[in-house]
């Protein structure tokens, strides 16, 4: 995997997850991901909320 930047764009946070763009904006409508918007247009996507998702839950060893 490459360096993830601390505010990447939506296509850099789908390249980083292996999912589409579209799941990314439906993880940031959800919720499940943050977000910030720079304007009309430039929304950056926020690296440790991204992080989190692939965290490992549970205690099984």
């Amino acid at each position: 995997m490459t360096e993830l930047p601390a505010r990447p764009t939506i296509q850099q946070a789908a390249d980083y997850a292996n999912v589409d763009p579209k799941t990314i904006r439906r993880w940031i409508a959800q919720g499940r991901v943050k977000a910030h918007r720079f304007g009309p247009r430039l929304i950056r996507v926020d690296r440790d909320s991204l992080l989190d998702l692939a965290r490992p839950v549970g205690g099984a060893l």
